[in-house]
């Protein structure tokens, strides 16, 4: 299906409206996250919830200097639940883009092609592996011999559960001879049907809750602390990844599955070598065809680039390889009552009409609300309180409402009317900029929910990450008038002291409870650079923008100073000048930073341009220590330097280049200037590369770049 066909509110979405979306998508999937990979109790469909990202994306796409630091394209999974030892990964565990249609598996074979500069009767190999629906997991031989395994947590830190992994009659204790000294191998765990029937006919017997599915119940079994109770589940593993390797094992994905084999793994049988993408779509619906005679669950194919030399020049874009994507089955859908719309106010104030249902199980998921995102989508479903609707069994905390059935609507009920006014109890006007979908309170930093949904990112998981400071207990702070901007939480303790009513003579709170909290918030007095900047909750800016500006700008002051600076260009400039280049130099550098651009920079500057924002930055940098982005690991000789691609280059693509420039430590800008290092320059080069040679800037061929990096 095509973007537009199923977003069509994106085709008048404005920046604004963009980056408010964005922030709430964040929100929304980072709680079915935790509910997925921490709690093993999803709160949607995987289709709902493949709709939010596939929104997420979309939107995106569009504005991709919206990207947010804690975007879900960023990230992999939760943060691993407490219980177990924490493991990180030497290489992280990524998590897959989706297809959800023969268009968007062309789209993928051609983005593979145009990244690697292929020709378009060069055949492209790809291994197409059903999708098991388990918990995927890592494990780790060294000199053959099974040492460790480890969940895939958030992606780049886990959980350790070698000892419940090694009871897995599937897992091999040792590798064959001629293993190499390190091999991580990577596969999903799961649980057969037959053996999921019995163990829920087990827990009934003796009164104990029924797994909800049996992706839910090996999670579980999995998470045993008592290993006694994984060794009697019966799980099984798959096995199809790399993680780790001390030497290459083959040079090819179709080997290395073979190789898994001889190892004594288990490799699915369906899994196959395809040829073509009519092979590969044919496989696919051979694949749907045969899913309900299964033993397990499934629910899509992944689609892996063959060859090992590819998989390693298209590497990974942010939380995903570009190598791989999973082609997922239909959603599921079911039958309801919507009994209530209600209101929400987000962190930039936007207005997001809620459908509150009667609760319905949906494949093993309860959803009780559906978003219904804009006053505009509401109007175009026509979507009215007492409407038995159909909903997507996929979505996220608040899954999609697909239609209203026509033939069951009350005849007297009428359309809903969206609010004029915030229900904060400031009352102020909701406004809607001409053109645009998204509706905002007025209030601004006055706005009582807006104030709360700030602070509450600001502690989120991807910010400061504040055990204790949920959203419940943010709420209850705020009202009570102890925290209301960032800076109020790390002053909580000394004034809890002073205090008529302590914190301790709260209900839910105790002295264990308390002193857990304190604890919290002095462990996040030292917070990296890039954490700060994200938690501060700009417009616009998600983790990887805020990654950007901390390797670009190095320290906390020095980007204070810089975008201080640049407000203050912008603001003494007139509309009519307002062109990078003659509103200052401070401001032009920022526009400048590849994947920043004007938009991003004037949500920047208007930011700094808040003396109440400014406040916050000074109460912040009092009561805090911020670290420095860690730097690469390598010292290159591109470290730091700022580069500049233009041209047609031959050897790799233009985003290749730039991804392995990043990778060596460089910053990567879109236009030229006189902080530029070097500029290279490929075929058809055009003014770029004049300013480059008037302003003095090291000009490099192609060859002469590749020399240099290698």
């Amino acid at each position: 299906m095509k973007t537009e066909d199923e977003f069509p509110e994106l085709a008048s979405l404005t920046a604004e409206e963009a980056a408010a979306r964005l922030a709430e998508l964040a929100t929304e999937i980072d709680q079915h996250d935790k509910a997925y990979h921490q709690k093993d109790a999803p709160e949607i469909s995987d289709a709902g919830y493949d709709r939010l990202r596939r929104l997420n994306t979309a939107i995106e796409s569009k504005f991709p200097n919206l990207i947010r630091s804690d975007s879900p394209s960023q990230n992999v999974g939760a943060a691993p639940a407490t219980g177990f030892g924490k493991v990180t990964h030497s290489r992280p565990m990524l998590s897959l883009d989706n297809a959800f249609d023969g268009e968007d598996v062309e789209n993928f074979v051609g983005r593979v092609r145009r990244f690697l500069g292929l020709a378009e009767d060069e055949p492209v190999e790809i291994v197409a592996e059903p999708k098991i629906d388990g918990l995927s997991i890592s494990l780790r031989y060294e000199d053959g011999k099974y040492v460790q395994a480890a969940t895939r947590g958030d992606g780049a830190v886990g959980e350790n559960v070698t000892a419940n992994v090694a009871t897995i009659s599937e897992i091999p204790d040792t590798l064959g001879p001629g293993a190499p000294d390190v091999v991580e191998i990577r596969g999903e765990v799961y649980i057969r049907h037959d053996d999921f029937a019995a163990l829920n006919r087990a827990r009934e017997e003796s009164d104990q809750a029924v797994f909800a599915n049996p992706r839910n119940a090996a999670a579980g079994s999995l998470r045993q602390l008592d290993v006694t109770v994984t060794a009697s589940r019966n799980l099984k593993m798959f096995a199809y990844a790399a993680g780790e390797l001390s030497e290459p094992v083959g040079d090819s994905h179709s080997g290395w599955l073979e190789q898994l084999s001889d190892w004594g793994f288990s490799v699915n049988p369906q899994s196959k070598l395809c040829q073509s993408t009519t092979e590969v779509l044919d496989t696919y619906k051979a694949i749907g065809e045969g899913r309900a005679a299964l033993p397990y669950d499934i629910d899509g194919v992944v689609y892996k680039v063959n060859r090992h030399d590819w998989q390693e020049r298209l590497g990974m874009v942010s939380r995903a390889p570009r190598w791989a994507i999973a082609h997922k089955f239909p959603a599921e859908q079911a039958q309801t009552v919507l009994e209530k719309i209600t209101i929400q106010v987000g962190r930039t104030g936007a207005i997001t009409p809620v459908a509150n249902l009667l609760p319905i199980t949906v494949g093993g998921v309860v959803v009780s609300r559906a978003t219904l995102h804009n006053e505009d989508e509401l109007r175009r479903k026509d979507v009215r309180e007492g409407d038995t609707v159909i909903i997507q069994r996929a979505g996220d905390v608040i899954p999609q409402i697909v239609r209203v059935v026509e033939e069951k609507r009350d005849p007297a009920s009428t359309p809903f009317t969206f609010p004029t006014v915030c229900p904060c109890e400031l009352q102020t006007p909701v406004i809607r900029q001409e053109g645009g979908v998204v509706a905002r309170c007025s209030g601004e930093l006055a706005c009582p929910f807006q104030q709360v949904e700030r602070i509450r990112h600001f502690v989120s998981r991807d910010a400061f990450d504040i055990d204790g400071l949920g959203e419940k207990q943010v709420k209850a702070f705020f009202d009570r008038k102890m925290i209301r901007t960032p800076v109020d939480i790390f002053d909580l303790e000394q004034n809890d002291s002073k205090a008529l009513d302590p914190l301790r003579r709260w209900e839910g709170w105790g002295e264990k409870s308390v002193t857990k909290l304190f604890a919290a918030i002095d462990a996040r007095r030292s917070i990296g650079f890039d954490r700060l900047i994200y938690g501060l909750g700009i417009r616009q800016i998600g983790q990887a923008t805020a990654r950007l500006l901390a390797r670009q700008y190095g320290d906390f002051a020095t980007w204070h100073n810089a975008m201080a600076a640049a407000a203050a260009e912008r603001a003494a400039t007139p509309d009519e000048m307002k062109k990078p280049e003659l509103v200052g130099e401070n401001y032009a550098d920022l526009c400048n930073i590849d994947q920043i651009g004007i938009s991003v920079a004037d949500d920047l500057t208007a930011f700094f341009s808040e003396p109440h924002n400014l406040d916050i930055l000074k109460g912040l940098e009092d009561r805090l220590e911020v670290e420095a982005l860690e730097a690469p690991a390598a010292n290159t000789a591109v470290t730091g330097k700022t580069v500049v691609f233009t041209g047609t280059l031959f050897t790799m693509t233009r985003g290749e280049a730039k991804a392995k420039a990043e990778s060596l430590g460089a910053k990567v800008s879109g236009s030229v200037s006189k902080k530029t290092d070097y500029i290279v320059v490929g075929a058809d080069a055009g003014s770029k590369a004049k300013k480059a040679q008037e302003l003095g800037v090291t000009v490099l061929s192609e060859d002469e770049w590749q020399a240099m990096i290698a």
